[in-house]
């Protein structure tokens, strides 16, 4: 019984949402052959500013670079 959980930026639209979806049950079926009743999808949309890389947020980074001291 397949749990895909995602983590993903807010900021896709219902469609892109939609598909990306589509595509990671294909895939569970696909590769592991789970069965889509049995497969669980889960995408959690974090917000930009909650999520970072090397002490930057996604927000700090689409904001343009850092200027030094």
């Amino acid at each position: 019984m397949p749990l895909i959980d995602v983590s993903i930026a807010v900021g896709r639209s219902p469609e892109q949402l939609r598909g990306l979806i589509s595509a990671l049950h294909r895939c569970a079926e696909q590769e592991v052959g789970a069965t889509p009743e049995n497969t669980t999808v889960i995408l959690r949309e974090v917000p930009a500013a909650h999520w970072s890389k090397a002490d930057r947020t996604i927000e700090e980074r689409r904001a343009g670079p850092t200027t030094g001291p």
